[in-house]
C-alpha cells in the first residue's frame, strides 16, 4: 500500500539520471555533525560490535540505523539522518557490521546481507539500555535487506514497533549479477577494492582465509562471502538472505521507500504481490531518484519523510 499524504520527491532539474541522484550525495553532498559516543558491545561468539550513540536523554523513541555495503555509521546517510532525528528529539544508534568501524573484528567471519544476529545483539541492547522507550530501526541498502530479514525471521514478536527501509534489495543474486551489466560496471570496482583490502587484513588474523581471485561481487561473494559465513555458494548464500522471501511474514509497521530508477538495486525484483497483500507495509515509489540518493528541491526530502512516517 502507498504511504498516503506524504510529500511526492521533487527531483533538481540537474540530476538527469539515476547516476546523479546516486553518486552526487557521497561524492559532494554535505554532511551534518552530530556528537556521537563510540561505544562497544559484546557479541555471544567472543566478538564485538562498535555503535555510535546518539541519546536525546529525553524518554523519546531511539531509532537503529543500518549502513550499506562497505558503508559505515560515518556515512552521510546515516550521519545526515541522525542529525534530523536529533531535530525531532529521537535519539540514534548506528550500528557499524563486523569490520566496517574503527577497528577489524576479532572472528573469522565478518558481515553479509543477511546477519540477522548481530542485529539481534543491538536488539538486545537497546531493551537492557533504553527499557521504557519505543525502538524504530531505518536500514539503507544491504542494512535495508538483513533488517526486513530480521522482521520477517521474529514476526510479530520482533522487538522493534516500526521500521523503514531505503534502497534495499530484494533479490541478491539478481542485484549481482545485475553489477555486471551497462553504467552499473562502474560501481563494482568501488565496492570489490575495499572488499579485498578488507579480505587481506582478515587473512592477516586468520590465514586460512581464502585468496579472492575473481573479477566481480559475485566472484568475492561466491569465493570469499559465503564460505566464511557458513554458506556452500554464492547462491546459496543468496537464496537464504535475499529479503524478498521474507516481506509476506512482517508483522511491524514497515515502509518501504525506493526509487524507480535505481538501477544498483532495482525495483522490479521486489516481490510485487506479497508487498500489496501485507497490511503492514506501506511504500514510496518515486519516479525520480537513486540507490539512497534523492538529490531533490526542497533538500533533504528522505529524511524528512523517515521521520515523518516515524512520527505518524
Amino acid at each position: 500500500m502507498r504511504a498516503p499524504g506524504f510529500e511526492p520527491f521533487q527531483s533538481v532539474w540537474w540530476a538527469f539520471n539515476t547516476h546523479i541522484h546516486t553518486v552526487y550525495p557521497s561524492k559532494f553532498g554535505s554532511i551534518e555533525k552530530v556528537t556521537v559516543q563510540r561505544i562497544e558491545i559484546s557479541t555471544p561468539d567472543d566478538d564485538f560490535l562498535e555503535l555510535d550513540v546518539m541519546d536525546m536523554s529525553n524518554g523519546h523513541p531511539i531509532v537503529a540505523l543500518f549502513h550499506g555495503l562497505e558503508g559505515s555509521s560515518e556515512r552521510f546517510y546515516i550521519r545526515n539522518l541522525m542529525f534530523q532525528l536529533q531535530v525531532e528529539g529521537f535519539s540514534s544508534v548506528a550500528l557499524n557490521f563486523r569490520g566496517c568501524g574503527h577497528k577489524i573484528n576479532r572472528q573469522r567471519k565478518m558481515y553479509h546481507s543477511g546477519a540477522t544476529s548481530d542485529y539481534n545483539v543491538l536488539y538486545n541492547w537497546m531493551k537492557e539500555e533504553y527499557p521504557l522507550r519505543s525502538k524504530y530501526a531505518v536500514g539503507f541498502s544491504l542494512g535495508g535487506n538483513a533488517l526486513i530479514k530480521s522482521l520477517g525471521e521474529s514476526g510479530e514478536n520482533h522487538p522493534i514497533q516500526k521500521a523503514v527501509t531505503v534502497s534495499a534489495p530484494y533479490d541478491l543474486k539478481k542485484g549481482s549479477l545485475n553489477l555486471q551489466h551497462g553504467v552499473n560496471q562502474l560501481y563494482q570496482p568501488y565496492f570489490l577494492k575495499s572488499l579485498k583490502n578488507k579480505a587481506a587484513k582478515k587473512r592477516e588474523q586468520y590465514p586460512d582465509v581464502p585468496v579472492f581471485n575473481g573479477k566481480t561481487l559475485y566472484d568475492f561473494d561466491d569465493q570469499i562471502t559465503a564460505p566464511l559465513h557458513g554458506f556452500k555458494n554464492a547462491d546459496h548464500y543468496y537464496d537464504t538472505c535475499s529479503s524478498g522471501q521474507f516481506i509476506s511474514k512482517v508483522k511491524k509497521p514497515l515502509l518501504l521507500i525506493h526509487s524507480k530508477q535505481d538501477t544498483i538495486c532495482p525495483l522490479e525484483y521486489a516481490p510485487f504481490e506479497d508487498l500489496e497483500t501485507n497490511p503492514y507495509i506501506e511504500t514510496i515509489f518515486t519516479e525520480k531518484g537513486g540507490h539512497v540518493g534523492f538529490v531533490g528541491k526542497p533538500k533533504n526530502w528522505l529524511n524528512r519523510s523517515i521521520v515523518e512516517w516515524l512520527k505518524s
